[in-house]
């Protein structure tokens, strides 16, 4: 069985019956998945019952990949965030998960501690060193001593290999606008004013993507990227730090980059076009698992694609890498298949 991902090298082990990993030169091996599939998900209460655990054991993902809000705290009280992450830890279906596929992932502002919280949190320090025991980080891991849990593990498949590039959109975002408009609760800062990701992790994130040898590359922010009509928190906040995004993109020459958010309540695929970039952006929004946006009845977002789902469900993306194709799904209760988006790269 599949335990956390660590820091170690492990001998490779080549039969089609074995999994091995070795994230000390950021891989993991996957010798054993029939297919290059990755499962993903965000806002989980941890006080009550999740009902996709098992469907997301069904489809077999090479990993999980936490979207943010993984539990609800809103605490600068450590004791009471541990024990709220340990709640979420002794969970059935989640317990069976962790000992089952391995856990990546990053926070986002219910389960850093403070609602809509950023840089100005002053608990973060030790709330990062919770949410790292949580997904199962060894004590010599960088992210122990870094500033933001912002990481990056290369997953190589028989046929291809994917690379996911988690953000920390908390830790170093500095402050927002509040909105002028009823019932919106930011806009966007005057342009150029304002950072989603800080110095160190903008540094971070171009070396990742100029790097990547990866046949797709997967960017994880607990936040919208493209939605930024709501009102609430997104990175059309920061309009400047969308346009950042894209140009490293381009500049960075990655092949297959897919943005995946969470937070919303909702979920929906997000669909725009770059200049200089070969392929459409999608960003991928999965969003919740134990808890939804029930009463939701309509917002703008100019790039959306298909409908709005307001039932839980979680995301799952499938790769063809012979045909270049991304399949992303989301999955509610019971394996159903709730609405599906193809792109091929």
């Amino acid at each position: 069985m599949i335990k956390q991902l660590a820091a170690l090298t492990v001998l490779l082990i080549t039969t089609q019956s074995c999994v091995t990993k070795a994230v000390s030169n950021k891989e993991v091996f996957v010798n054993k998945a029939d297919e290059a599939l990755i499962a993903f998900g965000s806002c989980n209460m941890q006080n009550r019952i999740n009902p996709l655990w098992d469907d997301v054991l069904n489809v077999k993902p090479a990993v999980w990949i936490w979207g943010g809000d993984n539990i609800y705290s809103d605490t600068d009280d450590m004791n009471r965030l541990k024990a709220d992450y340990q709640q979420q830890l002794n969970q059935k279906g989640y317990a069976e998960l962790v000992q089952n596929v391995p856990i990546m992932g990053t926070w986002d502002d219910h389960d850093y501690g403070l609602n809509d919280g950023g840089i100005e949190f002053h608990a973060k320090q030790g709330s990062q060193q919770l949410f790292l025991d949580f997904i199962g980080v060894p004590q010599e891991d960088v992210r122990r001593k870094q500033e933001g849990v912002y990481h990056a593990e290369t997953l190589q498949f028989k046929k291809g290999s994917v690379k996911i590039i988690v953000l920390d959109t908390r830790y170093f975002r500095t402050e927002l606008t509040p909105s002028e408009v009823k019932g919106k609760r930011f806009q966007p800062n005057t342009y150029g004013q304002g950072s989603m990701l800080g110095d160190a992790q903008w540094k971070w994130l171009e070396l990742e993507l100029k790097k990547s040898k990866a046949d797709f590359n997967l960017i994880v922010s607990s936040v919208q990227i493209l939605s930024a009509e709501h009102g609430f928190e997104t990175w059309g906040n920061m309009p400047h730090e969308v346009d950042k995004l894209k140009a490293l993109i381009v500049d960075s020459k990655a092949k297959g980059v897919i943005l995946l958010s969470g937070d919303r309540h909702i979920s929906e695929f997000s669909k725009t076009t770059v200049s200089g970039l070969e392929y459409p952006l999608i960003d991928f929004t999965s969003s919740g698992l134990t808890h939804t946006y029930e009463s939701y009845s309509g917002e703008s977002n100019r790039y959306r694609v298909g409908e709005v789902i307001n039932s839980k469900s979680f995301g799952v993306l499938r790769f063809d890498f012979k045909d270049r194709l991304v399949h992303m799904e989301m999955i509610g209760d019971g394996g159903l298949v709730l609405q599906e988006f193809k792109q091929t790269y």
